[in-house]
């Protein structure tokens, strides 16, 4: 298998990727956090309910708190990722073999093995590759031929690599 194709200079994409790469990084911010909202204010629903009242309130609050904020991380940091690379936009390519995947930006290139990948993630408009549990880079379906996508859609799925999403 060889699969070959550009990236365009789009002031959007590298947008686009910080944000598919810091979603998957920080997903369980968001659970953590909603789960310490909710303990949160159980909390102290629960100490005003019981009549404790002001004696355990100061121990719910910064749990509370800290949920909120842990929700709020991820979407802050996705934001912050999308403004400071849309200045990165120059052209790139991808080239897949059997063996690796090699990227090309600018005047830099890096490449992943197949065999150090644990797993490949679907999402709406990237492949997010995963390397010791870590997203490392994603592969862009939109950007490759429909053939292209086919081809490398049944080689990760018969190395075990693609979770659906």
């Amino acid at each position: 298998m060889r699969i070959r194709f550009d990236v365009p200079v789009d002031p959007d994409y590298p947008g686009r990727v910080a944000a598919a790469l810091s979603r998957a990084r920080l997903r369980r911010f968001g659970q953590v956090g909603a789960a310490l909202a909710a303990v949160g204010a159980a909390g102290i629903a629960a100490s005003r309910g019981l009549g404790w009242g002001e004696q355990l309130t100061p121990l719910w609050i910064p749990i509370l708190a800290g949920g909120v904020l842990a929700v709020l991380y991820a979407p802050w940091a996705r934001w912050r990722a999308r403004r400071r690379s849309g200045r990165y936009a120059v052209d790139g390519s991808y080239d897949i073999t059997d063996d690796n995947i090699m990227m090309r930006s600018g005047a830099e290139s890096g490449g992943i093995a197949w065999d150090g990948v644990d797993q490949v993630r679907d999402t709406p408009e990237f492949w997010i590759v995963y390397v010791r549990r870590t997203p490392a880079t994603v592969i862009p379906r939109a950007l490759m031929s429909a053939e292209d996508a086919e081809t490398l859609r049944a080689f990760m799925a018969g190395r075990g690599l693609l979770q659906p999403r």
